[in-house]
């Protein structure tokens, strides 16, 4: 069945900067009072990538979480844990992957395009080729139905769907599936089981999506029925089996607004970058020593803002009125480039300054911040351990 529940992880890479702040971990902290949410430390992730450098990830770790709860996180509202802390997402993917035809790996967009953009590394891996599925893994253990990605993270979804139909297909036929539907059916009572059948008629025989919505409504308002034959009638409404993997729907993360210092996507390949924990003078120093409009040489020379790194930090950080004094100012010339960056350098030290008092506790006290991490991997693990029963019976895996 599924849950309504988010889950969404970060490869432990290093620092975390302005750039994930405004495009993942705002999203986060919107979603953790709104569902229930699971936020994962992918450092299994991580190490197919960085497998000849573990100690990057080691030190990664425990400094990437204190980010998240420094920015906000909380894990009175969120799980928080760590991949590798919960062995069973490995479980899953070896279990996986043996139903998972080699050439749906090897046509994962990002597969190939990663391997380009990191040419100088060897990634001829099973672990490369097989992240997606590890990926899937990740999700499917948690039977999760919302995922929050990236455009470019949409092909690992559907990917996803595909393997839980898959598996779906191949182990939800339980012995005697159709008669134990039919008595589910009774169950429902005359009225709804008339209102079942004809809704998974109509879904069937037509593709009626809205037969299939109201039918999957119908079931999950059932008061007292078991969690299987909610199942099987899942399975039944829609031609397959018992549903036992969930295929999970993905939610567009909004794009991240945040500018480099260059004007490029804020990253740390370009080395452009503000880090969430960076001192004042620093921050100060790189945005002064942003940048501008070419056509503004000397002072006196009128610029265009839509020329000019600077003008896309206002666009995240200045209100309208100091949009319009910059745009006033600078195409008359009536502002330097150094009064025009000020407002900037006070709006983004503004936003820093609560996270870094934050950071500085959870820094100090380490203790703290794996006494959360444990919590939040026993709670993960129990979820994921249910899951695991369920996919080992339907494999003939649970000898007895």
């Amino acid at each position: 069945m599924a849950i309504d529940r988010v889950l969404s992880g970060m490869r432990p890479t290093g620092n975390l900067h302005l750039g994930h702040y405004n495009g993942v971990l705002k999203n986060w902290i919107r979603l953790q009072h709104e569902q229930e949410c699971l936020f994962f430390v992918a450092d299994w992730h991580a190490l197919t990538t960085h497998y000849d450098t573990p100690e990057i990830i080691e030190e990664s770790v425990w400094e990437m979480v204190i980010d998240w709860l420094a920015a906000g996180v909380d894990p009175a509202s969120a799980t928080i844990f760590i991949q590798s802390r919960v062995p069973e997402h490995a479980e899953l993917h070896t279990l996986l992957s043996m139903i998972t035809p080699l050439s749906w790996l090897e046509r994962v967009p990002t597969y190939k395009d990663q391997q380009e953009k990191l040419a100088s590394k060897d990634l001829s891996t099973y672990g490369f080729l097989g992240y997606p599925l590890l990926q899937s893994a990740d999700i499917l253990i948690y039977k999760a139905n919302q995922v929050p990605v990236g455009e470019d993270q949409i092909p690992h979804i559907e990917f996803t769907r595909e393997i839980a139909r898959r598996f779906n297909h191949i182990y939800g036929k339980e012995k005697g599936f159709e008669e134990k539907a039919e008595a589910a059916i009774k169950k429902l009572g005359s009225k709804r089981g008339a209102l079942y059948e004809e809704l998974r008629m109509a879904y069937q025989t037509s593709g009626d999506e809205e037969a299939l919505e109201s039918a999957r409504a119908l079931i999950e308002e059932q008061q007292g029925m078991s969690m299987g034959d909610k199942e099987r009638l899942l399975g039944y409404l829609e031609g397959g089996g018992k549903i036992i993997l969930v295929e999970p729907e993905y939610s567009l993360m909004p794009a991240s607004k945040m500018p480099g210092l260059d004007g490029q996507k804020m990253s740390k390949s370009y080395n452009n970058t503000i880090s969430l924990r960076e001192n004042v003078d620093s921050v100060a120093k790189k945005i002064k020593t942003m940048p501008t409009d070419p056509a503004r040489v000397r002072r006196t020379d009128p610029g265009d803002p839509e020329k000019c790194p600077v003008w896309q930090l206002h666009e995240v950080y200045s209100d309208k009125a100091t949009q319009e004094w910059v745009q006033v100012g600078c195409r008359t010339a009536g502002i330097g480039c150094i009064e025009c960056k000020t407002p900037v350098i006070e709006s983004v030290l503004a936003e820093l300054k609560p996270i870094q008092e934050r950071a500085a506790q959870y820094a100090e006290d380490p203790t703290l911040v794996k006494n959360i991490v444990a919590e939040g991997c026993e709670k993960a693990r129990k979820l994921a351990r249910e899951t695991m029963r369920d996919v080992r019976d339907a494999m003939g895996l649970n000898y007895s």
